[in-house]
């Protein structure tokens, strides 16, 4: 699949709602686990931390959705472990400020 024939899928899958199509696609799978294995699965996260976590997820650094032309991209692909990933996505953009009357 070329990368015009990529973006278009995805794009039609992006409009339907169905991107999970994508990742359940063996070219994703296929690419999810090699490149699992040359990042040794090791959450590289944790593993720049000092840490050792397994790697469970293919994390598309630049998103799917904004830049579907990367999805194939190894070089877009950080190997984390579930609970890094759920922070990359679920970061706190700001904290509320209390004071005495609000606590």
């Amino acid at each position: 699949m070329d990368t015009k024939e990529l973006v278009q899928w995805l794009s039609k899958l992006m409009q339907s709602n169905q991107l999970v199509k994508f990742y359940k696609h063996p070219v994703w799978r296929e690419l999810r686990a090699d490149m699992l294995e040359k990042q040794n699965n090791e959450c590289q996260l944790c593993k720049a931390n000092g840490l050792f976590e397994a790697a469970t997820v293919g994390h598309h650094v630049q998103t799917v959705r904004q830049h579907p032309e990367l999805a194939l991209t190894k070089s877009n692909i950080l190997c984390v472990c579930g609970e890094c990933h759920y922070q990359i996505h679920h970061t706190i953009k700001y904290k509320k400020q209390l004071n005495e009357e609000k606590w």
